[in-house]
């Protein structure tokens, strides 16, 4: 756990991306900010590609992102021990497969618009 600031950006408008933030904040992470990215003033191409996918900013401005950025953000709190199995490489791999397939989904069921036909 990293003692400087990290920042978990996450989809405000997601009901389930909501309640997971409300688990990770009752856990009192230390030294992370929640930010919902549409709170944030930021260019429509990046927020559409944060939105997509949790995005964790490390204090040194790298960003992990995905299965990666869930697991970083959860190291901050007392539970981080228990998401380390999601590190190991063959868990690693399937974990990052299904929260992508799982994110893709989301997203395109609140983001994508209806065609009028």
């Amino acid at each position: 756990m990293s003692n400087q600031s990290e920042t978990l950006y996450y989809d405000g408008q997601c009901p389930l991306c909501n309640a997971e933030m409300a688990r990770l904040g009752a856990h009192q992470p230390m030294h992370l900010k929640l930010v919902d990215i549409h709170q944030e003033e930021m260019d429509e191409g990046v927020k559409h590609q944060m939105l997509k996918v949790l995005h964790l900013q490390g204090a040194d401005g790298t960003f992990k992102i995905g299965i990666e950025a869930n697991i970083a953000a959860w190291e901050h709190t007392r539970w981080g021990w228990a998401w380390q199995w999601l590190k190991w490489p063959v868990v690693r791999w399937f974990a990052g497969k299904v929260y992508n397939a799982w994110a893709e989904t989301r997203y395109a069921r609140l983001y994508k618009k209806k065609s009028p036909l």
